[in-house]
Parts: C-alpha cells; sequence; structure tokens
C-alpha cells in the first residue's frame, strides 16, 4: 500500500501539523524573548514594540492552528466514523490540544504548580505523538467520499447517552459526593462541587463507554446487552473508542485544573482499573473478576475525600473499602437473574461456575462483611450518631435481602436484591452526607 496525500483528510492532517509546528516554535521564541510580557490587553490592543509583534504572531498561529483542529475533528466525525484508527487519533489530537491550551493557562492562574508544570509538558509530548501516528497513517487509510448516512440527531444522542451507562454514573456520583462532604465535613463551594462531578461523572462515562468498546462483541451473546449502541451496530466501534477516550481525558484536565491533582490521580487509577485491568484482563479470566474488579468502583468516593482535603486518611479507605465489600453481593445477585446471558457469553460469573447454591451463601457471607465495615466509620470518631443509626437499619434490611436470597430459590429474590443493594449503596452514602453537615 502507498502513502498519499489524495485525501482532503490527509491534506488537512498535514496542514494541522504544520499549524502546530509553528506555533510551537513561536511559543518558544515568545517565552526567550519575553515577548509574552508585553501587549497584555491583546486581542484589544495592538502591539507597540517590535517585539510585541511576536506574541501577535503567536497568538495568531493559536488562532489559526484552533480552527484547524476543529475543522480536523469535524471532518472525523463525519468521514472516519468506521477507521478505529483515524477516528480515535484525531479525537486524542483535538483533546491534547485544547487541554495543552487550557493546562498553560491554568499554570498561570495558579502561580505554576509542579503538577500542573509536569502535566504541560507531558500534554505536549503526548500530542506530537499522536500528530506523528497521525499523519503517518492518514495517508494509507483516509479516503474520500466515505461518509456514512446521519442517522437521527435524537437517536445519536440517546445512544451516546446508553454508552455513559448513566444509572451506574449517577450512583458513583452519589458516592463522589458522600466522600467529597464527609472528608471536608461541611458542605463543599459550589465551584469545587461542580468540578469534581463533572470530572467524576466524564471520568465513569468514558470508563463504561471504553468497557462496551472492549465487550462489544460479548455484548452480542447476553440479552440484557444486545441493544447496546455498539453491540447492535447503531454505533460503529471507532465511536466508541474516540468517545470514551475523550471524555477520560477531559476528565483528568478538569479535575487537575480545578481541583486538585490526588483527584485527578485517583480518578485516573480508577478510569485504568476498570478499563484495562478489569475489562480487559479479570472479566474473563477469573471467578473473583468481580471481587478484584470491585476496585475500581470503590475508587469515587476516594476522590471525593481527595477533593475535599487533598490526601487520603483511614476513613476515606473505608469508604473504599465499603463498596468493595458492597460490589460482589450486588454483581452476584444480577448474575444469578443472568446466569445463562453470562454461560453462553463465556464469562466464567460465580454462578456460572461454582454454582447457583453457592453463589447464594457468598452474597450472605459478603452482606454480613459489608455492614460490618461500614459500622468501622463510628468505631474511628469518622461518623456520628445519624450515620451509626442508619448504617445499622440499612445493614439489618440487606443482611434479610440476602438471607431470602439464601433460602429462596428462584431468580425473583435475586432480582429483589440486586435492586435494593443499589438503594442500600445510596442510601448509606446519603447517610454518611447528612451526619457529616449537621
Amino acid at each position: 500500500m502507498k502513502y498519499s496525500l489524495s485525501s482532503s483528510f490527509t491534506r488537512l492532517a498535514w496542514s494541522v501539523s504544520i499549524a502546530i509546528l509553528l506555533l510551537t516554535i513561536a511559543g518558544r521564541v515568545v517565552t526567550v524573548t519575553g515577548a509574552a510580557l508585553t501587549c497584555s490587553g491583546w486581542p484589544l490592543c495592538l502591539p507597540a514594540s517590535s517585539i510585541g509583534w511576536l506574541k501577535f504572531v503567536h497568538i495568531t498561529l493559536a488562532g489559526i492552528s484552533a480552527i484547524l483542529v476543529i475543522w480536523l475533528f469535524l471532518k472525523a466525525w463525519r468521514e472516519q466514523r468506521n477507521d478505529q484508527i483515524l477516528l480515535p487519533l484525531t479525537t486524542v489530537v483535538t483533546i491534547l490540544f485544547f487541554g495543552q491550551a487550557f493546562v498553560g493557562a491554568m499554570q498561570v492562574v495558579k502561580d505554576f504548580p509542579l503538577h500542573l508544570v509536569v502535566l504541560h509538558t507531558l500534554t505536549a509530548i503526548l500530542l506530537w505523538i499522536s500528530l506523528v501516528a497521525l499523519i503517518a497513517t492518514c495517508g494509507f487509510l483516509a479516503r474520500d467520499g466515505k461518509e456514512i448516512p446521519n442517522i437521527a440527531f435524537s437517536r445519536r444522542v440517546k445512544d451516546f447517552f446508553i454508552l455513559s451507562k448513566p444509572l451506574i454514573v449517577a450512583l458513583l456520583l452519589v458516592t463522589t459526593f458522600g466522600g467529597l462532604v464527609a472528608g471536608g465535613k461541611a458542605w463543599p463551594s459550589p465551584g469545587l462541587a461542580f468540578w469534581t462531578m463533572l470530572g467524576g461523572a466524564l471520568a465513569a462515562a468514558g470508563s463504561s463507554a471504553l468497557n462496551q468498546y472492549i465487550d462489544r462483541e460479548l455484548d452480542k451473546n447476553m440479552q440484557r446487552t444486545s441493544n447496546r449502541p455498539l453491540a447492535a451496530g447503531r454505533m460503529t466501534a471507532a465511536e466508541g473508542l474516540s468517545y470514551g477516550l475523550a471524555l477520560c481525558l477531559i476528565s483528568y484536565y478538569l479535575l487537575a485544573g480545578f481541583v486538585n491533582f490526588t483527584a485527578a490521580l485517583l480518578s485516573l487509577a480508577g478510569i485504568f482499573y476498570y478499563v484495562i485491568f478489569y475489562s480487559v484482563w479479570l472479566k474473563k479470566a477469573t471467578v473473583q473478576n468481580i471481587v478484584i474488579g470491585g476496585g475500581a468502583g470503590a475508587i469515587p468516593p476516594m476522590v471525593g475525600w481527595a477533593a475535599a482535603t487533598g490526601h487520603l486518611s483511614l476513613a476515606a479507605w473505608i469508604l473504599f473499602l465499603i463498596i468493595f465489600m458492597w460490589t460482589p453481593p450486588h454483581f452476584w445477585a444480577l448474575a444469578i437473574v443472568r446466569m445463562k446471558d453470562y454461560e453462553r457469553a463465556g464469562v466464567p460469573m460465580m454462578p456460572v461456575v461454582k454454582g447457583e447454591r453457592e453463589t447464594r451463601l457468598q452474597i450472605l457471607i459478603y452482606t454480613f462483611v459489608l455492614v460490618g465495615v461500614t459500622l468501622l466509620l463510628p468505631l474511628i470518631n469518622a461518623a456520628g450518631r445519624i450515620y451509626f443509626i442508619s448504617a445499622i437499619v440499612l445493614g439489618l434490611l440487606l443482611i434479610y435481602a440476602a438471607w431470602r436470597v439464601w433460602k429462596i430459590p428462584g431468580n425473583k429474590v435475586a432480582w429483589t436484591m440486586y435492586r435494593w443493594s443499589s438503594m442500600y449503596l445510596a442510601f448509606i452514602f446519603l447517610a454518611l452526607v447528612i451526619d457529616a453537615i449537621l
């Protein structure tokens, strides 16, 4: 296959690379000459000296580059929606380009903290790696006239919404907010709450999209997941991958810029844990997939805690442990109901490998341990009377639901356990919030 510049997409990709190269050179010249300090009112003023025109050129190149990057991005999402190399690379280049500008601005606002200085450098390196990869491949892969017929806008919006797993995102945000309030022991400022929740939502949604990209063939074999956008073919694999990568990158930049480094790093760890450790490896490798993989869903309250305090304490790790112990009985209850699905898809869930009776016993055991863990917070004076009473009442109700799963055969009680355990987690963190602010 011969490299060709005949495609308009390839030519535009080269134009973007040249523009960004010139922008990078101009930016370095501005830094070395001190031109950045001139004409601080631009674009409301014109440079009064020759050195000021260097900054003028730099800003002009930045505007041209931004327009070209957006043009390339839109063109990729119109014409390259089937290409699992070009569409993700173009999307990543776009996010990194604007991420670089965002981090640069935040450095100035926050007086150049070390983590933003490092992030600025890393973003520049990753941007150029992505750009080189894009121009190296687009000449082989890009072809004009490949635009896919448009799907109804409402259908597209709905599919992207489904790809984000909104119910799971909502539950994770409840735990994030619980950690935020419990860590600060007060109602957080609107700004901190907004950026923490937005960053957390994007991280969870992006991880969910990447999970569905990885599981798109597996999902076709399961009744519960066969109508997901990627499994059903309403969305291309390239779109799912690109969407997930974009949300994960944006979430990190927002948390690093508007919250703090610890929260951003924890969120990134959660993304890697869920996407790489669980989705790629654990899910099909071991019957303990849910037990070990539960750590991914247990990170959001730690993100909230770190957002409020800048560090982690023993109480934050107990919040992690609560969700870690909650995950197996919650998902094993679902696995009992959907056992045939998992068996058909080749996923070694507990009911498929160990049998239904053993799974029901494990649900009961883990539920007892979970309730015990929730009572550790009052024991170390990290929660008060409201939380303590709530944890006991909610715990007894959950134990009763688990006991019914153990004693009564059939899917109905297992489904009740699955649904109730979701509400249990939301209520236990709601109790934590109320306890912290009263």
